[in-house]
This record gives structure tokens, C-alpha cells and sequence, in this order.
């Protein structure tokens, strides 16, 4: 039988440079990287055109990838999801994917000030400008109002990283 396979996700707030790292990463370790930006822009094109929306399309994706997920894991492979955990209700989710098959796995903490955040979030735009209509300011100021840094008392191998 294989080793089981190690589940690698992060937290951060909006604009950090999550996506940026979790690509980096699982080119380093040559890993499965899975994207919650990509499966949505997949599944739900055009369709997510507030808060609210990417709420309710995110939430439908992840009983679909959970199982799929898992299996990747227990045969061994390591997946890099880049994946938001930036609430404990978010990282819950993550637990179910690694609890039940005592998967190992790897929180990431990307720490960092806003005023770097809002540097990374003005490069964004000027790198992807279809983002900024939904990666505004109002929307990165909502989001981190939410922002809860992981703590030790959550039940997480974290491994923090400043930016």
C-alpha cells in the first residue's frame, strides 16, 4: 500500500500572495494543485458577480471535490489547494479532508500588514484587470473584516511564513 499522500493549504489575508505561493509550491514538490478560483470560473462562468455569489458557488463545489480529494490523498500524492481558510468555519473544511484518513497536512500562514496586501491587490489589477470587478478595495476591506489568524488551539500543523 502507498504512503499516504500530504494535504498542503493556506491562510492569509485577501491579496497576500496565496495563489502565487500555492503555485510555487506545488511546482517545488511536484504536487496536484487545486484552485477554487479555476473550478469556479469553470463551473459557474459569469455567474459570480458579488460576495454573495461566490459564497454560494463555493460552498456547492466542495461536498463534489471532498471524496475526489481524499482518494488523491490516500493514494499518496500531495495537493497544494490554494483554497481561502482565512475564517476557523473555512478551515473546518480542510479537516474533514484530512481528519478521517489521518492524512498529514500542512497549514500555511501567510502573514503580512494590509498596506503590502493593497500593493499585491493594485499589481492584480494591472496584471488581470477583469479582476477588478470583483477584487476592489470595499471588497478587500469586507473580506479581511472577517480575517481570523490560526491558532494552535484549532488543531493545525501551521507553519508560518511573513511577507
Amino acid at each position: 500500500m502507498n504512503d499516504k499522500g500530504k494535504l498542503i493549504f493556506f491562510t492569509g489575508k485577501m491579496a497576500v500572495g496565496k495563489t502565487t505561493y500555492s503555485k510555487k509550491l506545488a511546482s517545488e514538490l511536484n504536487a496536484i494543485y487545486v484552485s477554487e478560483d479555476q473550478w469556479l470560473s469553470y463551473l459557474y462562468p459569469d455567474e459570480i458577480n458579488d460576495f454573495n455569489d461566490y459564497i454560494k458557488y463555493s460552498s456547492r463545489i466542495k461536498p463534489l471535490l471532498e471524496e475526489h480529494l481524499t482518494q488523491l490523498l490516500l493514494s499518496g500524492l500531495t495537493v497544494v489547494m490554494d483554497f481561502p481558510g482565512n475564517t476557523i468555519k473555512q478551515r473546518q473544511w480542510f479537516k474533514t479532508l484530512f481528519r478521517k484518513s489521518k492524512i498529514p497536512h500542512k497549514l500555511i500562514y501567510l502573514r503580512a500588514e494590509d498596506d503590502l496586501c493593497l500593493r499585491h491587490l493594485e499589481k492584480r489589477w494591472e496584471e488581470s484587470p477583469e479582476r477588478q470587478k470583483f477584487d476592489t478595495l470595499e471588497v478587500f476591506k469586507y473580506v479581511n473584516g472577517f480575517f481570523q489568524e490560526p491558532t494552535d488551539k484549532e488543531g493545525f500543523n501551521i507553519e508560518i511564513i511573513d511577507v
